[in-house]
């Protein structure tokens, strides 16, 4: 089995390097796929090709996807070779909808603010990277992915060709401590979405950098619930539309 893993917005493949080096460790084979996010030209079709053709060389994939990585993840997970799909702090898409509309149909806005409050921390801040998404992660891994490429406005609002959830056992996992997608924010858009609850790690939005040892771990368990047949966590409620309107990115 191998773990080929989408990272998010920016679409930088380094986010990944020390849970393939966790996954390794436990003998288990792991490619993370740069994402053409800086291409103005590129968008979801152009980042699930470049997905699919790396799942085109491996027999058995554990598909897992980082935040905006799960507007991805399905297009590519109908591929035969697709055992499981697993999306971490993932920004669930609707069927049709662009990850420029998800912001407002999913009220994420209201929930980033309103768990700032209960942290006393300004609700209706500006996103800071050292605040949002960087504030568990240890100072020299971060000071290595501040470089990072950067997403083009392309995939916000190129249509988005997802008509219906692949069927394929779909797992979500959440940072508990995640400030830009609240844990209670996600367990309502897993529920609503996909019908399922999410397991949740001690963490933020950044689980690879933080925790990838107990993202690792996880991951190997699921993986050991797909040998033994185990059917939990399989999307089963309908997935919602989104409006129209674009108010921001991840």
């Amino acid at each position: 089995m191998t773990y080929v893993l989408i990272p998010g917005a920016g679409g930088d493949p380094r986010y990944w390097d020390l849970l393939v080096d966790e996954l390794h460790t436990r003998g288990h084979r792991a490619v993370a796929v740069p994402l053409p996010a800086a291409d103005p030209d590129a968008a979801l079709p152009e980042y699930a090709a470049t997905v699919r053709a790396v799942v085109d060389t491996h027999p058995e994939v554990v598909l897992v996807a980082q935040s905006l990585g799960a507007f991805t993840a399905p297009l590519v997970a109908d591929h035969p070779a697709v055992r499981l799909l697993v999306l971490v702090n993932p920004m669930i898409p609707a069927p049709g909808e662009t990850p420029g509309d998800w912001w407002a149909a999913t009220s994420h806005a209201q929930a980033r603010a309103a768990y700032a409050a209960a942290q006393g921390r300004a609700p209706n801040a500006d996103v800071d990277p050292a605040v949002d998404f960087f504030h568990d992660v240890p100072a020299d891994v971060a000071a290595r992915m501040h470089d990072g490429p950067q997403e083009s406005d392309a995939v916000f609002v190129r249509p988005n060709p997802l008509r219906d959830w692949p069927h394929v056992p779909t797992r979500v996992i959440s940072g508990r401590d995640d400030r830009f997608f609240p844990a209670d924010f996600q367990r309502r858009l897993a529920a609503d979405r996909l019908g399922v609850h999410p397991d949740e790690l001690p963490g933020g939005h950044l689980l690879a950098l933080s925790r990838p040892h107990l993202l690792a771990e996880k991951l190997q368990s699921f993986t050991a619930g797909q040998k033994r047949k185990s059917g939990r966590g399989i999307r089963r409620a309908p997935m919602l539309p989104g409006p129209s309107r674009p108010v921001g990115r991840e």
